[in-house]
């Protein structure tokens, strides 16, 4: 009987339970040992391998984070600690790994397949940014989860007559923060991909003000050039002129917890499947993801370290519909 490991790595994303509930069972009905390896490519690294059956895996389909654990680990992007990495699979007999995570991971992924080993990725980041799907596990939990904290801030913002800078996550992405600016109706948004100045904002806002609105929500990535703290004190500094009364609200990690939706358990669910089907089929070496609605799977090679880019498009929606 073939043994296959399942790990879930880097940032924890709903629906990632989902997946691992997805891969060990359809694995076990392949006729397949499956084996669990916790914290990622740190219990890899440390050898923290777990049988795991059906019974395992039962009653985690609807809880967020990952059961398997995950980690960051250094270690595990030198030469000596993949070689490693490749000794403790082969000393389990392990005969191909499901690595469930993003770009990092993949990466990693990536490199054990060119060390021999058969490995398959899964794609999964809240930031949907990883090249060969054109949604990955996590996104749309994330941002249901920025959407209402954004309806909650623009009641007080209304009610006060006051403008919120809403701090998301997206350290080189702009992807949640532009689809949360659109939905949740923002006044102006603010990405790594696109330079901007503090006063273009506050001139934003004024035109928003001259429009007749008495409130304002600004959404921002963590990983603008001009962040939240940034954008906070320029806007303190230039009180008397801009006449703004500001607050700040980081939305942080709460994006990453929660219970998975119905779309996030569903894509996690045939990811997984859809990953052992391939291994079972021969086919290695793979990210599986989701393009055109169907299920399709692009080298690893290709998908590591290849960030797909915002769709500017998508900032223009955002301008247009902020009149």
């Amino acid at each position: 009987m073939k043994r296959v490991a399942v790990l879930t790595s880097g940032g924890d994303a709903p629906g990632m339970n989902a997946a691992i509930r997805a891969v060990v069972r359809s694995g076990v009905l392949r006729g397949f040992d499956m084996v669990g390896v916790r914290n990622g490519y740190a219990g890899l690294l440390a050898g923290e391998f777990v049988p795991l059956g059906p019974r395992d895996v039962g009653g985690i389909i609807h809880e967020g984070g990952t059961m398997l654990g995950t980690s960051r680990c250094p270690e595990f992007e030198t030469s000596i600690g993949r070689d490693q990495a490749c000794e403790q699979l082969r000393q389990r007999d392990i005969y191909a790994l499901v690595v469930i995570g993003g770009n990092g991971s993949q990466a990693g992924a990536a490199a054990l397949n060119g060390r021999g080993m058969a490995v398959i990725g899964i794609a999964s980041t809240i930031d949907n940014d990883l090249y060969g799907t054109d949604i990955s596990i996590g996104a749309t939990t994330a941002l249901d989860t920025a959407i209402e904290a954004i309806d909650r801030l623009r009641v007080t913002a209304a009610s006060h007559h006051r403008a919120f800078l809403v701090e998301v996550m997206g350290r080189h992405s702009g992807y949640l923060a532009a689809i949360a600016a659109i939905a949740g109706g923002a006044e102006a948004v603010v990405v790594p991909e696109v330079e901007t100045t503090p006063e273009a904002i506050a001139q934003q806002l004024q035109a928003s003000r001259d429009r007749g609105k008495s409130h304002a929500i600004v959404v921002v990535a963590e990983g603008a050039a001009h962040g939240v703290d940034e954008l906070s004190s320029y806007f303190h500094e230039h009180q008397e002129r801009l006449r703004l009364d500001l607050r700040v609200t980081r939305l942080g990690h709460v994006q990453r917890g929660g219970a998975p939706g119905v779309y996030d358990r569903m894509l996690a669910t045939r990811f997984g499947c859809a990953a052992i089907e391939r291994l079972a089929a021969g086919e290695i070496g793979v990210l599986v993801g989701l393009r055109n609605g169907s299920i399709s799977t692009v080298p690893l090679a290709a998908a590591a370290g290849h960030a797909v880019p915002l769709d500017l498009q998508l900032l223009d929606i955002a301008s247009a519909l902020a009149t």
